[in-house]
């Protein structure tokens, strides 16, 4: 497998220059050093915290991805649209996007091969296909790039907000208002299985609109991203002293029997087809558990009336006016 590199632009500890660059978390960093896959100006380094200077040269693979014949493959993922170049999922919640060093169960990517689907390579061995990412958790809309002209052309609309989802959230106090929050995002200093606002942070933007709220305070959010960073969604919803329920990683506070993944869903996905250039949308149906309370807790009519992907757009062609 090929080397992916880059040069260091800033003095620091290897670990920490390694996870800000790659975005994975410290620990997957650490055991990708330790298994000699990361090399400072040609030579292997063993060293996590070997520090670099201004100019150093990071070489990197990741460890080559044998299919998983052991990790048993006994699930299936809904498919909601599929032609010659891509493809759209709705992906359940605690299924993992694509493999990583810490990851030991069979993955979305895993599922993609043992179906035999045709997938992109320019993402290396261990990304076969993947355009963008949604968290474990995270239910819904994932796009799935089959040739490497498509994932080119998807990722080029990523890069120029031609493509995006807008997202469906359950929390646990209604906001105040809606609007925008632009907060730099980073690694959390005192967990590294988090994500915080850090004034060194990276770029990040989010723009949440109130729905309806049921009877218990709890509501149902719509929310866009205008970038697309780890946990952005949560971190920001954190900064505002609220949390998605079944979120304990960022201080829902809630029974797991009760609860049992974050209720965060992305409904629905618009881009521009990577061959026809034509606008496309594509709607991710609700997972049976986030439906259900859903319609327990709230009134049905009201809902519907608000989930209306005809509308949503607007919803925020409005927010976008008034700030």
């Amino acid at each position: 497998m090929n080397l992916k590199s880059f040069d260091v632009e800033q003095r620091g500890r290897l670990d920490k220059i390694l996870t800000d660059i790659l975005d994975e978390s410290r620990n997957q960093v650490e055991q990708l050093i330790k298994e000699g896959l990361v090399f400072v100006n040609g030579k292997q380094v063993l060293k996590t915290g070997k520090k670099l200077i201004v100019g150093d040269k990071i070489e990197y693979k990741f460890k080559e991805i044998i299919p998983k014949e052991a990790a048993i493959i006994d699930f299936d993922v809904e498919i909601i649209y599929e032609d010659d170049v891509m493809m759209v999922v709705n992906k359940p919640s605690g299924l993992v996007v694509h493999p990583a060093p810490s990851v030991k169960e069979a993955t979305l990517v895993d599922w993609l091969v043992h179906k035999g689907i045709s997938l992109s390579t320019i993402s290396g061995e261990e990304r076969h296909g993947i355009v963008h990412r949604i968290d474990k958790e995270t239910t819904g809309a994932l796009v799935i790039a089959k040739t490497n002209e498509a994932h080119q052309k998807l990722s080029a609309q990523l890069q120029d907000k031609s493509m995006g989802r807008y997202y469906l959230a359950l929390i646990d106090y209604p906001l105040k208002a809606s609007g925008i929050v632009e907060k730099p995002i980073g690694r959390n200093p005192n967990n590294r299985l988090k994500m915080d606002v850090v004034q060194n942070g990276k770029e990040a933007k989010s723009a949440f609109c109130k729905l309806t709220e049921s009877s218990k305070k709890v509501e149902l959010i719509v929310v866009k991203l205008f970038t697309g960073r780890t946990h952005q969604i949560r971190v920001h919803l954190e900064s505002l002293g609220r949390h998605i329920l079944g979120d304990d990683l960022y201080g829902f506070k809630s029974k797991k029997d009760t609860i049992k993944r974050v209720y965060l869903h992305a409904y629905k996905l618009y881009l521009c087809h990577p061959t026809t250039g034509k606008e496309m949308e594509f709607l991710a149906p609700l997972f049976l558990d986030m439906q259900s309370y859903i319609d327990k807790e709230f009134k049905k009519g009201e809902v519907d009336e608000k989930v209306n992907p005809s509308l949503i757009n607007s919803y925020f062609t409005t927010i976008t006016n008034r700030l």
